[in-house]
């Protein structure tokens, strides 16, 4: 659960102004994701958000994009827990939207993982478009994206 809570608050922090930790449980409510104060401080750190202030003096929860590896990660949960903000099903596709500049590393471990059901990957700059295999939709997919590529 916390990887896909973390994407979410990365996803949070990169489309809404974030000032507050208590503004960061009342966004993950909207996304049904109930947590206390203490979950929130331990996954801000542990996705290494920090507060910035903002060009109009305001400070703000981001989250530094590190910067990608060259060459495979190897770590499918690690590749996703670091850089994915989002992962949507569609038909028999799955986009995944990474951090700027990550799609790379993500769609090399999806491919090195060899995950039951993927034919295989194209990313860009901040995104990866995963095929599903024959017979295997979407949502299977990224079901088993989100274990980390274990089957459910």
């Amino acid at each position: 659960m916390s990887t896909a809570r973390h994407r979410a608050i990365r996803r949070l922090l990169s489309e809404e102004d974030v000032s507050t930790q208590a503004h960061l449980i009342e966004l993950l409510a909207e996304d049904r994701m109930l947590v206390t104060q203490a979950t929130v401080s331990r996954d801000l750190k542990a996705i290494g958000a920090v507060r910035q202030r903002g060009a109009d003096g305001s400070m703000r929860y981001r989250v530094a994009a590190e910067a990608p590896g060259n060459g495979a990660t190897g770590d499918l949960d690690r590749a996703l827990d670091e850089y994915v903000l989002r992962i949507t099903p569609t038909g028999a596709l799955v986009v995944v939207v990474t951090l700027p500049g990550a799609a790379h590393v993500v769609g090399r471990a999806i491919d090195e993982a060899g995950i039951n059901g993927v034919a295989g990957t194209i990313a860009g700059d901040d995104t990866v478009l995963v095929v599903a295999g024959p017979g295997i939709e979407g949502e299977e997919v990224a079901d088993r994206l989100d274990t980390g590529g274990r089957s459910v």
